[in-house]
């Protein structure tokens, strides 16, 4: 109501100064204690060849915790088109957050994304979902697509993918990928470690399962579920770079006191964004805090899924791309690297690992330096190895 007296056209002090300070704190407020619903793509358009073409987002695989995005292409052939599945990050924030990434891949590539759902809105009668189920989903979702498909894993999922090619490759399934880009994932944590993984190491799986699980709330879906709220994952994202994030808002503050539109309109683009975030099941975080950041499992040696080892020397086959960010402080430098060191039977000649100067975590996978050097890497790398032989 304070907000509205003060931008209406109607109030004589509108345009004033002091009216315009107020309505900009008015603003502000409003802006950081809203709950930010799920974000959409947005995609409509993308160029192809150099001619613009029609995109549409359709769901062509279902799960209660996952949908499986397929952005359509209008009025353009496939041959040419590597089907590229992205695996979106299960940590937080909704798979909208590869926006980017999506848009930068689109004309390269058949496009798909891994959509997964806010456990809030699961109802309990649909059981549990934990990092085995993780790993399930992504061997469906290969299997689904089918051979000669590449997959690409965004930080946290750069473990459970993996995993599942791991497991595929064991089995000799016919499914596996032609190639796997894993991008700022924390692979082995011990390797340059960052103040995220240290807090778990000196906390412990317990600390997490007393302090920070609980149980949705109605009128949600998923009453009674146990879960780790997303807010508290965006709590320490953004105290991690704190100063950042106060800096910017003060900025939006005086934009909007200025009436500077375009400024303002930026901030709040990304931070529509960056303030959406989504519950995630209680056993899907601890097992993941515990497998990833303080056994270490997979680099032990020790990581199974429903019994069963995990052994990545499995891996012939499927080409590895590792991409990590010069200063990323979420998955330090030489942890996605040491997937090269437990792949062992990969071929030299389809593998490859690259560092991006001068970037932090989020642009390893979006922004200036993403479309310009490492998406034309990542595409040359698919086109090298069409098929998994």
């Amino acid at each position: 109501m304070g907000r509205f007296f003060w931008k209406t056209p109607g109030n004589p002090m509108a345009e004033t100064y002091m009216g315009r300070t107020i309505a900009a704190g008015l603003d502000l407020f409003e802006r950081v204690t809203r709950r930010y619903g799920k974000p959409e793509f947005g995609i409509e358009t993308v160029m192809v060849g150099g001619e613009r073409v029609s995109v549409e987002p359709r769901t062509v695989w279902r799960k209660p915790f996952c949908n499986l995005l397929h952005f359509r292409k209008g009025a353009t052939p496939r041959y040419g088109q590597s089907r590229l599945l992205i695996v979106a990050p299960l940590s937080g924030h909704y798979a909208t957050l590869l926006r980017g990434t999506v848009e930068t891949m689109l004309p390269r590539h058949d496009v798909y994304i891994t959509d997964w759902v806010d456990a809030r809105q699961v109802p309990l009668t649909e059981g549990r979902f934990d990092l085995d189920d993780y790993i399930d989903y992504v061997m469906e979702m290969l299997r689904f697509l089918g051979p000669d498909t590449h997959v690409m894993a965004v930080c946290q999922p750069s473990v459970p993918v993996l995993a599942a090619v791991s497991l595929m490759s064991a089995e000799k399934d016919p499914n596996v990928p032609a190639s796997m880009v894993l991008m700022g994932g924390p692979i082995d944590t011990r390797r340059n470690p960052t103040a995220v993984n240290n807090l778990a190491m000196e906390r412990g799986t317990d600390w997490f399962r007393r302090n920070v699980i609980v149980k949705v709330p109605p009128p949600h879906p998923g009453i009674m579920r146990d879960v780790y709220p997303g807010f508290l994952q965006l709590t320490g994202f953004m105290t991690m770079n704190l100063d950042r994030h106060i800096d910017a808002h003060q900025q939006l503050f005086w934009h909007l006191v200025d009436g500077d539109g375009d400024s303002a309109e930026k901030h709040e683009l990304f931070y529509d964004e960056y303030l959406s975030v989504m519950d995630l099941t209680a056993e899907f975080y601890l097992q993941t805090v515990d497998q990833v950041f303080v056994k270490h499992a997979l680099p032990e040696g020790r990581m199974t899924h429903r019994g069963e080892p995990i052994d990545p020397s499995a891996i012939t086959k499927t080409a590895l791309m590792t991409v990590e960010g010069e200063r990323d402080d979420i998955s330090g430098v030489g942890q996605t690297q040491a997937s090269h060191d437990l792949c062992t039977n990969i071929p030299d000649g389809k593998r490859v690992h690259y560092l991006q100067p001068r970037v932090g975590h989020y642009g390893v996978f979006n922004g200036s330096r993403f479309e310009a050097d490492i998406a034309p890497r990542i595409s040359d790398f698919i086109r090298s190895n069409p098929s998994a032989s």
